[in-house]
């Protein structure tokens, strides 16, 4: 009879749950013990293949895959214990040590991005400020059947020293979005919209790699639209976005004239890409961007277009670039000098073009070359008599993958800043930076 009555009991309390609910909980756990079994046979069968090389050349890239499979297995059992109510948190980032020489024009800083007008001393040093420290969450399904999910990544850049009592934390990026199938809006502080490609390098980044040579890169707050067509070979990224410029680096340093801090801007790009094959493929996007400061009760107006692009033709070369062309463009990371004060008050706007290139050759899954470089050219005759003419910088680095998630990369760049009172001068930076990746 207790049988019977316990049996009637756990019966009554089954037929009582959401049985919809109760059918997703089941369901998920059934395919995360599928999953688990698959990723347990797969590692029984990676230790046999090494049982059958005991005795024979060592087989790093084995006994990665073994390592990579195992932590997939904890990802899961994770996975298992997580919430159906609550963001999945992951915590992302890099550990960055940067090893580093910069010669006479470095103008005393860490990480220039312009050669000095005046020799000083070379400096030389050991830094960890541009580590990188982030979250990323991801939701369920919600309105209309989109997903949410979002980020923030934060640094330690900003201050003159790493050695101050109390080490500065920088808001770099961040996002929160709604996603569907086909479309997509975007809460962000990220690049503009014209510059969402970086050089590749692990000397610089607390500011973008080619940061004042080419690359616009200044972080922003944004509401983002995309929407995609075509399919995941062949398509169109169409994104439309209303920004908030930063005008506080956009005047000449020396300029007392008052400056609206923040405007309203609108940027688009269109991307066009195609994908041959896991290996090859091609993007191409046109871009643009609008906007207007106010300065001395002056309306200038800034605007830019811009291409970049990323072509793939083997799985040993990979090309990608930006070009840009406009005027006002000091709000973007680049020179202090997006307008000119004229000594009778007038107020111009400084044209510019410029852009960056890199190739990467990936000689193995462990070694990549990486040859970039930019150039920012400003029209001489928009410029203060002191002004920088042009910004190029030329560099290449060698990275080594010496684990799954840590990489050392020897670095060599020079800079070249031509001013146009005092010519051109050269500043060289080598750098040996080790960054671990989480």
């Amino acid at each position: 009879m207790h049988k019977i009555l316990t049996a009637c009991f756990f019966t009554g309390l089954l037929a009582a749950q959401d049985k919809p609910a109760l059918d997703q909980i089941l369901a998920r756990l059934a395919k995360l013990e599928q999953e688990n079994a698959a990723l347990h046979s797969q590692i029984g069968q990676l230790r046999q293949d090494l049982d059958t090389v005991r005795g024979s050349p060592p087989q790093p890239l084995l006994e990665e895959r073994v390592a990579i499979s195992e932590r997939r297995i904890d990802e899961q059992s994770q996975t298992k214990v997580e919430s159906t109510e609550r963001f999945p948190i992951h915590i992302r980032g890099i550990l960055l040590a940067n090893l580093f020489h910069n010669g006479a024009y470095s103008g005393g800083l860490d990480t220039p991005t312009t050669a000095a007008r005046t020799a000083g001393r070379s400096t030389a040093g050991l830094a960890f400020r541009q580590s990188i420290l982030g979250l990323e969450y991801s939701g369920p399904t919600t309105l209309w059947g989109g997903r949410i999910s979002g980020s923030v990544m934060m640094d330690f850049y900003d201050g003159a020293t790493e050695l101050s009592n109390t080490p500065p934390v920088r808001m770099r990026t961040a996002n929160i979005g709604l996603h569907w199938n086909t479309r997509s809006i975007d809460f962000s502080l990220d690049k503009p919209l014209f510059s969402q490609r970086d050089p590749s390098s692990f000397s610089y980044a607390g500011v973008s790699p080619l940061t004042n040579s080419g690359n616009l890169w200044r972080w922003q707050q944004q509401i983002r639209l995309e929407q995609r067509f075509g399919s995941a070979a062949t398509g169109l990224r169409a994104q439309i976005a209303i920004v908030q410029t930063t005008e506080d680096t956009n005047a000449p340093a020396a300029s007392t004239v008052p400056l609206e801090r923040r405007r309203p801007g609108l940027q688009g790009r269109f991307a066009l890409f195609h994908k041959l094959d896991d290996q090859r493929s091609i993007e191409v996007a046109p871009a643009f961007h609008f906007s207007t400061s106010h300065a001395g009760g002056v309306s200038i107006p800034s605007h830019l277009y811009s291409l970049d692009w990323l072509a793939q033709p083997s799985s040993r070369l990979q090309f990608t670039g930006t070009f840009f062309t406009g005027q006002n463009l000091g709000q973007f990371g680049a020179s202090r000098q997006g307008f000119t004060v004229r000594p009778n008050g007038a107020i111009i706007p400084v044209h510019g073009t410029g852009g960056w290139t890199q190739l990467a050759f990936p000689f193995t899954q462990r070694i990549t070359l990486n040859l970039f470089g930019g150039i920012h050219d400003h029209r001489n005759a928009d410029l203060a008599p002191s002004g920088v003419s042009a910004n190029q910088t030329g560099a290449a680095n060698l990275m080594f993958r010496i684990a799954p998630n840590v990489f050392l990369t020897i670095e060599a760049l020079q800079m070249r800043t031509k001013y146009l009172d005092v010519g051109t001068r050269k500043n060289n930076r080598y750098d040996l930076s080790i960054a671990y990746l989480f």
